[in-house]
């Protein structure tokens, strides 16, 4: 994965990283790519709330999807990390946020 180039992109990394489930799918695709469903039943999840998950961890460019279609003609979707390594420091941030496009709402902060 690349390394964060905006602020956008940096929220949606804290945001994905920042739930247990998450970890845990990243934590067994770290064993390889596997079937949705497989690895829904590794995570003990349902296929949608799995599919919740895996989009967020998309977003932030740390899975990517493939689709196959088996032997049978059934077409069977794949998840597999994205190489990552994150080095985040304050001058890192600092920048980022120039480039945040989500406005403060007025009076909150």
């Amino acid at each position: 994965m690349k390394e964060p180039m905006n602020g956008d992109e940096l929220l949606a990394l804290f945001e994905a990283l920042a739930n247990p489930h998450r970890l845990r799918i990243i934590s067994i695709l770290t064993n390889g790519r596997q079937y949705v469903s497989q690895l829904a039943r590794e995570a003990e999840m349902s296929r949608p709330l799995l599919y919740m998950h895996l989009q967020k961890l998309e977003k932030a460019g740390m899975v990517k999807t493939e689709m196959e279609v088996s032997e049978d003609g059934k077409a069977m979707k794949y998840y597999e990390l994205e190489p990552f390594d994150f080095h985040i420091t304050q001058d890192f941030i600092k920048e980022a946020v120039k480039t945040l496009t989500i406005k403060k709402k007025e009076g909150k902060e």
